[in-house]
């Protein structure tokens, strides 16, 4: 089944012959939220400004609801405005000397819109990012966040069959960006409207998306939703640039007989562990793996309980408290252990403790 919006082996080669993107595939269904995450240099904008006709790819095809907008095969390249696609950058890209109406309404005069349709699309626009009482204002009379709005609004006025979005909120204080997530999210919900955002804020991307990509070095690392790239990362990369995690190098050294688990043995420098753990997908017994967890599945508790499987002892060196939790830091041979425990814990710098993790979170990835 087609998607709504279909890139196919999309590659964009820079000068120098670096290629930004790199045989890249996904498909965008009707309606839904999709977010390109990644550190910068990854493809994610490049691939973005392809969708939207602003960069001429050197091989593959992009087609949306059924149109296909770009074919290096078949020598297609519709150009931007011809394209119905509505896009909101980072940099808000306002008119100064204008009013807020006057911003919203301008691309829809450039193309001869007639001016009973310019009120009534702005007008509409602006209800929706709920400017309808700031028509009449100077766009620079307004905060960072109406401005932004009003970068919404004029993308919205033309009707677009596809909104994308590169990085909107980077330029926004922490608060006022969080707030804006939500209003993204609620925006987008209401009208329906496919959508594909772009940013290199891992906690961005899990608000707001329905789907994530998360790329690196011009390929996709993985797609799916927030919680299955949180908790089942397929690489190293992806279970490192989503959140805080702990990595312990080894190999599987046997299958449990039990499904998709394994044992996995490993050092620290001064001892060797085991672990029971979840293998994930292409990984083998007799494979050298990097073990995973994250510091809120990573059971604290006095040392002397005794070694068992799936646990490490080691010396408390930093306790940072968070609020609702503290950040602890335990040094397990030469290998550093991040722990969420609970603000009420009675640990002091120092301790000796038990490190423990439950096989279920507990995964292999391949190197």
């Amino acid at each position: 089944m087609d998607h709504f919006v279909e890139v196919k082996n999309l590659i964009k080669i820079f000068p120098g012959g670096v290629a930004a993107v790199n045989d890249v595939s996904f498909g965008v269904e009707k309606g839904t939220f999709l977010t390109l995450l990644g550190p910068s240099g990854c493809g994610k904008t490049t691939t973005l400004r392809c969708i939207a006709g602003l960069e001429k790819p050197d091989g593959g095809e992009i087609s949306v609801d059924g149109e296909v907008f770009n074919s290096v095969d078949k020598g297609i390249m519709t150009s931007p405005d011809r394209r119905n696609i509505g896009m909101v950058f980072q940099s808000y890209a306002v008119w100064p000397n204008m009013t807020v109406f006057e911003n919203i309404a301008y691309g829809l005069r450039m193309k001869k819109v007639p001016s009973p349709e310019i009120r009534r699309r702005v007008e509409g626009a602006m209800e929706l990012v709920g400017l309808q009482e700031l028509g009449k204002r100077g766009v620079t009379k307004l905060s960072g966040g109406q401005q932004q709005r009003v970068a919404v609004a004029r993308a919205l006025a033309y009707n677009p069959k596809l909104l994308l979005f590169d990085e909107p909120l980077s330029n926004l204080d922490a608060k006022l960006r969080e707030r804006m997530r939500l209003e993204l999210i609620k925006l987008q919900r209401e009208i329906g409207v496919t959508s594909i955002y772009v940013t290199h804020d891992q906690a961005e991307a899990m608000v707001i998306s329905d789907e994530i990509i998360v790329m690196r070095n011009g390929v996709i690392e993985q797609v799916g939703d927030a919680k299955s790239i949180y908790h089942k990362p397929q690489s190293k990369f992806v279970a490192d640039f989503i959140g805080i995690a702990n990595f312990l190098d080894g190999e599987v050294i046997a299958k449990t007989g039990e499904e998709r688990y394994g044992i996995f043995k490993g050092s620290d420098g001064v001892k060797n562990y085991e672990f029971k753990a979840v293998l994930m997908e292409g990984v083998q017994e007799g494979d050298g793996v990097v073990l995973f967890f994250r510091p809120e599945n990573t059971k604290v508790s006095a040392q002397g309980v005794g070694e068992r499987m799936n646990t490490l002892t080691g010396k408390v060196t930093a306790l940072i408290y968070l609020g609702n939790f503290i950040d602890c830091r335990i040094q397990s041979g030469n290998k550093e252990i991040r722990a969420q425990v609970s603000a009420e814990e009675n640990l002091q710098e120092g301790d000796g403790v038990c490190i423990e993790i439950d096989p279920r979170n507990c995964l292999c990835l391949k190197r």
